[in-house]
């Protein structure tokens, strides 16, 4: 009866660090997202991986995990803390996306070109705004919007816009605008975390400091990749050119 008594207490004494731990990693959880939210980037909830695909009805989902569950996501999205902690409370497993173009843009690329492009800016002095990466795959830079001009034609698009059905189209720099979307830590991928590298409460900086950096390492990246010089005309190029 004894020994029955010690095992008891010894699951109960596991049980109860387990919880403990479960709310510690709750809590951060919605510290990060908090933290997102009061930098300014409006949060919607998105899909979460489940088993090797994604939490969502879509048989076959071709972006598990890195989707919004809404349709109505940009309507939805929201800087609100109450409105963002009830959204972590109640969907304890899921991920988050910023929308991009109300305030604040990012420019995307691949993890590799991003650790050159990082070390290049901070090297020369440049603020590099708040910094995410999604693995080992893509790094993510924050940075003010192009905006969003009562007049329409004040607004200048950019050849390197990306929107969430074109990111196949882009895999060397993306530029992540109006219409578009990014996952935010602490979410997670099937094979990798979405996780901060540089704090999200930094100054978002102009875009335009950021891009000649971040094109010249996507094209040496796209070199190293294919093998040939980028400026080769049978070449493909990692972004579209202007």
């Amino acid at each position: 009866m004894e020994r029955e008594s010690r095992f008891s207490g010894w699951l109960r004494r596991r049980s109860r660090n387990a919880d403990g731990r479960a709310a510690q990693a709750a809590q951060a959880r919605e510290d990060l997202l908090l933290g997102a939210a009061a930098a300014g980037f409006p949060l919607a909830p998105a899909a979460h991986p489940e088993g090797y695909g994604c939490s969502c009805d879509r048989i076959g989902c071709p972006t598990p995990a890195r989707h919004p569950v809404s349709f109505a996501w940009r309507t939805q999205a929201t800087t609100e803390p109450e409105q963002v902690a009830r959204w972590a409370a109640s969907r304890p497993q899921a991920n988050f996306v910023a929308a991009t173009g109300l305030t604040h843009d990012v420019l995307d690329v691949p993890f590799a070109a991003g650790q050159q492009a990082l070390e290049r800016l901070e090297r020369d002095g440049v603020e590099t705004g708040p910094v995410a990466v999604l693995g080992a795959e893509r790094m993510l830079f924050f940075s003010a919007t192009r905006g969003t001009p009562e007049d329409e034609d004040e607004w200048w698009p950019c050849e390197l816009d990306c929107h969430p059905e074109t990111m196949d189209e882009h895999p060397g720099l993306r530029w992540h605008c109006r219409g578009s979307y990014v996952l935010v830590p602490p979410s997670r991928l099937p094979e990798a975390e979405v996780s901060w590298v540089r704090a999200p409460e930094r100054p978002l900086p102009d875009p335009l400091t950021l891009l000649e950096a971040l094109t010249d390492a996507c094209a040496a990246h796209a070199e190293q990749q294919s093998g040939h010089d980028f400026h080769d005309a049978h070449g493909p190029a990692p972004w579209p050119a202007r």
